[in-house]
């Protein structure tokens, strides 16, 4: 079984590795490379992971001393409430319980969460069936621009 820990700055080049490679999984055929690839350039490069370890919680999931996942959360506001950032796997890593595992290590960790958010793609079946069997509740479904392409975006939470 994997090792659910604190993502420390020497993970930053392999949690960038799960980052694309479960990107492009995931959204090959919703997303166009082209915009999968600007996107992960901005949103995971090395100053912006380096931000994210200081301003948000990141845990890893580790199997022979190699990260296959990882899980980014907010701060939680005055509310009790929390984002869920990212919950990315390796895709041959799905499906065995570490997403799970991450999601857990959040609601553990983060002090007086009452209510987590999550932003999911309208067409990433695999992220909607997993929030759905946590028991995430659909609040809304919304067009976001992303990059100058509209996403089918559906905000979804779950009450801790």
């Amino acid at each position: 079984m994997a090792i659910i820990r604190t993502m420390h700055v020497e993970d930053i080049p392999q949690v960038q590795d799960v980052a694309k490679k479960s990107w492009n999984a995931t959204y090959e055929g919703i997303i166009p490379f082209e915009i999968q690839e600007k996107f992960l350039k901005v949103a995971y490069n090395d100053d912006r992971m380096k931000q994210r370890l200081e301003r948000s919680f990141l845990f890893v999931a580790e199997i022979d001393s190699n990260v296959v996942g990882f899980a980014n959360f907010s701060p939680v506001n005055d509310e009790g409430k929390a984002e869920l950032g990212a919950i990315y796997l390796y895709p041959e890593y799905q499906g065995k319980g570490i997403g799970s595992a991450l999601l857990q290590k959040g609601i553990n960790e983060l002090e007086g969460v009452e209510e987590i958010y999550i932003n999911v793609e309208r067409d990433n079946e695999i992220g909607k069936s997993f929030y759905d069997a946590k028991g995430f509740q659909v609040l809304k479904e919304f067009d976001d621009d992303f990059e100058g392409y509209t996403l089918k975006t559906v905000r979804m939470v779950l009450n801790v």
